[in-house]
């Protein structure tokens, strides 16, 4: 008798050989279920995928081609009813039913191969022609076709289609596969197929379209616009009879879809906001798929007023714009335009760029149109001389501290400071100026004085609190230039500024702490507030008030004489150079914020806030729903008695007239001007 180990531990007789079979097989039972197991890869698609941005509604915006040069968008999404059906009836119409084989389809495959005499059919079911996607992702890039079709292959498919039905549920089955089927080309997966051919989403695809592509995985080389369109017409119109004879299509919906043409031309992706897209690309490169809080029609509205207005503006050589529009209430972006060009649709229009500039040809995903100078800049987050596009932040912070009131006169007179000695735009002096009117008018000087009085170092921690993120200098670098654009910001903090305002203003609850916050353009994400502002609603609302009286260009001059005009606070900049125009505007509801100018910094004649940055801003605002002006907020103002001549606490030596001021303001300067001699 053999040694046995058992003998060791006081037991005795050998160890029965049925009992040593019965063990070596569990113990190869064990290690093929535990490599069955294994054999599932935790990623199951290594490839490359596109990035992707969409509206809140789901609606594609933007897209771009992946690192490999196909067009193959993240997988996510569920499979429409339509493409599925057909998808099944045409290649595995036992899917729900079998576990990952069809012994029936491999029958049949085996008795049409021994006909043939060769391999006329496979037997595949749908996941094992995932499985099959799947490694041929991971093969060497060497091994041919040839290699993958062995024997041996469509065992380890086989295995690894009955791997993937106790891993996923027939929808994520469906989805995986949908989102990874070649469809001809450089395009992979059911979305990119379907806006690359029929130029809109999977889920509003017409039967015959739908039956179009659940034909072309089966044999991708097959598509081609302009070869082999009959035998492709012949596969997707029997695929349509099969479909009718199941009782999917009636016999109406078959005349119709077998009447339908075949596509021609490829479509162009959407592109409506490919600078947004970039930025996001750039800020979560692990996000291939972004909803964000655009809403698709006034992203879309917003991209053809800023191209049409930016096309008139080439004609000047001003060749860049953009815009956003938020929303005052919940922080997050409607319309985010970061650039200007002209669009093959505008093109279509008649609408041509300026004499020099290359027309649009079109690139394969880039996604911008390099037909004009400085296209690719994302100009909302880039720094520009901000002009007096800060005035009313100023303007409110003093309100605020009771170092002002609406109608205090200031001086508007030849005034040196230091070795700076400021101008007016028009360079004009009025002498004494009423406050609200000094900031309606956007007048250098009183503004400057503003500053001094309220302190330099004072307003930059206040702006930096407001949610500006681009002053990195110390306030004594800026000095008194800072309200006159001697600091940069970009249009995505101003525009947050001034919704922030409009919110503060807006606030109806009486103890209600005033913050500003940031904006998003993210669908799911919370605006971050920031620290309470040292604005009250009182002087936020003012403030607007004030705005409301700025003159406006053109036809829009004579808003107060009819009815239906809107109430719009806003505010134009423009920087010194003529580089940089800048047009910022609030209703209750909305913000709307534009900026025009040149990528490069190049200034043009004429480059102001009002001439070139108002007009778009008003028409962006005339595609907005109307909302009505803020309430007075009563609660955070008190009125007091001031002379009606110099708008200082009325002193009884003057006409008085009442004036409203923020309710916590100390201001307690009596009239200096109104003096009994």
């Amino acid at each position: 008798m053999k040694w046995w180990p058992g003998r060791r531990f006081g037991l005795s007789g050998a160890w029965p050989a049925q009992r040593r079979i019965a063990a070596g097989f569990a113990g190869l039972g064990l290690v093929l279920g535990l490599a069955y197991w294994l054999m599932l890869p935790r990623v199951l698609f290594v490839e490359p995928v596109s990035h992707v941005v969409e509206a809140r509604d789901g609606t594609l915006l933007s897209a771009r081609i992946a690192a490999d040069g196909q067009w193959r968008f993240p997988p996510g999404k569920e499979v429409p009813a339509k493409f599925a059906r057909a998808l099944m009836v045409f290649e595995d119409k036992r899917f729900l039913e079998h576990s990952g084989l069809d012994g029936l389809a491999i029958a049949r495959a085996l008795r049409l191969n021994m006909e043939a005499g060769e391999i006329v059919s496979g037997g595949s079911t749908l996941t094992m022609q995932l499985a099959r996607l799947s490694r041929r992702g991971r093969a060497d890039p060497g091994e041919g076709e040839a290699e993958r079709r062995t024997l041996f292959a469509k065992l380890a498919e086989a295995l690894l289609a009955l791997r993937l039905e106790t891993a996923y549920d027939k929808q994520q089955l469906l989805a995986l596969y949908a989102a990874h089927a070649p469809f001809g080309g450089n395009v992979v997966g059911l979305e990119a197929a379907s806006w690359r051919y029929f130029g809109r989403e999977p889920e509003s695809l017409s039967w015959a379209e739908a039956a179009t592509l659940a034909v072309l995985p089966n044999n991708p080389a097959l598509v081609h616009l302009k070869r082999n369109r009959a035998r492709l017409q012949a596969k997707r119109d029997f695929l349509l009879r099969r479909l009718h004879d199941a009782g999917d299509l009636t016999s109406l919906d078959l005349e119709l879809a077998l009447s339908e043409p075949l596509a021609t031309e490829p479509h162009d992706l959407p592109d409506l906001a490919p600078h947004l897209l970039d930025t996001l690309r750039a800020q979560h490169p692990d996000r291939p798929r972004v909803i964000t809080t655009l809403d698709a029609r006034l992203q879309q509205q917003a991209t053809q007023l800023v191209e049409e207005h930016s096309a008139a503006l080439a004609r000047q050589n001003v060749h860049n714009a953009a815009a956003v529009v938020v929303d005052n209430v919940t922080f997050e972006v409607l319309a985010y335009v970061g650039n200007a060009g002209v669009t093959p649709q505008l093109l279509a229009k008649g609408v041509t760029p300026a004499a020099g500039v290359t027309p649009f040809a079109g690139q394969a995903g880039s996604g911008l149109s390099r037909n004009v100078p400085g296209h690719a800049v994302d100009i909302i987050r880039r720094p520009r001389s901000t002009g007096s596009i800060l005035k009313p932040l100023l303007y409110a912070a003093m309100l605020e501290d009771g170092l002002l009131t609406p109608r205090m006169l200031l001086a508007d007179v030849p005034t040196h400071f230091e070795g700076f000695t400021p101008e007016n735009f028009d360079r004009q002096y009025r002498g004494a100026v009423p406050a609200d009117e000094a900031l309606a008018t956007s007048l250098n000087i009183p503004a400057v004085r503003m500053l001094r009085s309220y302190g330099v170092a004072r307003f930059a921690d206040l702006l930096r609190s407001s949610g500006m993120t681009t002053l990195t200098r110390p306030a004594d670098d800026y000095g008194l230039t800072l309200i006159l654009g001697g600091a940069e910001g970009n249009l995505w903090d101003i525009c947050a500024m001034y919704a922030s305002l409009a919110d503060i203003a807006h606030t109806g609850a009486a103890d209600a702490a005033p913050r500003f916050h940031d904006l998003t353009a993210l669908a799911g994400t919370t605006p971050r507030a920031r620290a309470p502002s040292p604005i009250g609603t009182g002087a936020a609302w003012l403030t607007l008030d004030a705005l409301l009286e700025v003159p406006r260009p053109g036809e829009e001059g004579s808003w107060k004489s009819f009815a239906s005009s809107r109430r719009i606070a806003w505010k134009t900049g423009t920087s010194v150079g003529l580089r940089d125009g800048w047009a910022v505007g609030s209703t209750s509801r909305h913000t709307v914020g534009v900026w025009v100018g040149n990528a490069s910094g190049e200034g043009r004649p004429g480059l102001t806030g009002s001439a070139m940055a108002a007009p778009l801003m008003f028409a962006l605002f005339n595609g907005l729903p109307a909302s009505p002006w803020f309430d007075m907020p009563v609660h955070a103002l008190r009125g007091v008695d001031v002379c009606a001549n110099d708008g200082f606490l009325a002193n009884g030596d003057c006409d008085t007239e009442r004036a409203w001021i923020p309710r916590d303001s100390h201001f307690d300067a009596l009239s200096p001007h109104n003096l009994r001699v």
